[in-house]
C-alpha cells in the first residue's frame, strides 16, 4: 500500500480531475514513472502559466487524452521537478501533504512542504 509524508495510508488528490501516473487520483509511483507524479498541489493561476512557459501546457484540454485541462483551485498530481522549478522560482503552489507520495521526502525536506500546506 502506497504511503504519504507521514507514514499513513496515501489519500486521493483528486478525481476530478481524475489525476495520478496510474489515473486513479492517487499520486502514486512506480518504475515506470520517469516523471515523478507524487506531489499532490492545489495549482494557481500563477503555476499554470509558469508551467506552460516551461513547456508543459496544464490549462488546455486534450480530449483525445481524456484531460479536461487544469483550472485554479484544481488538485494535481504534479512531477517532482516540476514542484522544484516553481519552487526556487517561487511559484510553488500549495501541496496537499495527506495525499503527497512518502518518497517526496528523499527531496524536499518536509518543514519546506509544510510550509505549502493546504488542507481539504
Amino acid at each position: 500500500m502506497a504511503k504519504n509524508i507521514y507514514g499513513d495510508a496515501l489519500v486521493p488528490c483528486s478525481t476530478s480531475p481524475l489525476t495520478g501516473f496510474f489515473r486513479n487520483g492517487k499520486c502514486d509511483t512506480c518504475a515506470d514513472d520517469s516523471g515523478m507524479h507524487t506531489i499532490c498541489v492545489q495549482v494557481t493561476e500563477e503555476f499554470l502559466q509558469f508551467s506552460q512557459q516551461r513547456g508543459n501546457d496544464l490549462s488546455t484540454p486534450q480530449p483525445g487524452l481524456h484531460f479536461p485541462g487544469l483550472k485554479p483551485g484544481d488538485f494535481w498530481c504534479l512531477c517532482l521537478a516540476r514542484w522544484v522549478e516553481a519552487y526556487n522560482a517561487g511559484l510553488a503552489p500549495r501541496v496537499r501533504l495527506e495525499s503527497t507520495h512518502a518518497s517526496v521526502i528523499e527531496f524536499i525536506d518536509l518543514e519546506v512542504l509544510e510550509k505549502f500546506a493546504v488542507t481539504v
